[in-house]
């Protein structure tokens, strides 16, 4: 694989048989073919409540106000994903394309207020080996698309992976919650 697959979007296809994965979105956060790739699961909010010393970043956190999931992996470490008030490199934020970039949780909050319009923090996250990704996507397994700006913080990640699909065009649009039924 040539480019980069940092700040792009893996859609589970139904050949992906991984249950967390299953519908999945995710955004690729970090790549290297040689290193592996990580990202975080953009659609699975949990019913888990934000940690206390998270109440500084309240402000900026974008509804539904929960931990997500970010992947099986390292489950105790929250990894915060922001969106950049403008297209410009930021003391608190590492960019990972465009406007979308991870944040150091350690940063002063109340700057980040100024910089940020919002952020989404993730249990976790989703992990490869290198030359793993790759043939999972040559498997037909993820489909690789280009992610939008609010992709991270939309409002109803339960339709994200439908929603992504559909920005696609095509059949997969169709694919029933339950491929049974079709």
């Amino acid at each position: 694989m040539e480019e980069s697959l940092a700040g792009r979007l893996l859609v589970a296809s139904h050949e992906l048989v991984d249950l967390n994965f299953h519908r999945a979105v995710v955004l690729v956060l970090a790549y290297d073919e040689r290193e592996g790739a990580a990202g975080v699961i953009l659609n699975r909010p949990s019913t888990a409540r934000l940690p206390e010393r998270l109440d500084p970043w309240q402000p900026l956190i974008a509804a539904p106000p929960v931990l997500f999931l970010g992947g099986p992996v390292s489950r105790k470490t929250v990894i915060c994903v922001g969106i950049a008030a403008r297209d410009e490199q930021l003391a608190s934020w590492q960019s990972v394309t465009g406007r979308v970039g991870v944040v150091d949780l350690s940063s002063d909050a109340a700057l980040a207020r100024t910089e940020l319009t919002s952020i989404r923090l993730f249990a976790g996250h989703a992990g490869w080996d290198g030359g793993q990704l790759e043939r999972e996507i040559s498997s037909g397994a993820w489909f690789v698309v280009a992610a939008s700006a609010d992709d991270p913080v939309v409002a109803k990640p339960h339709d994200l992976w439908r929603a992504v699909l559909a920005r696609q065009g095509g059949l997969f649009t169709t694919v029933p919650l339950d491929p049974n039924l079709n």
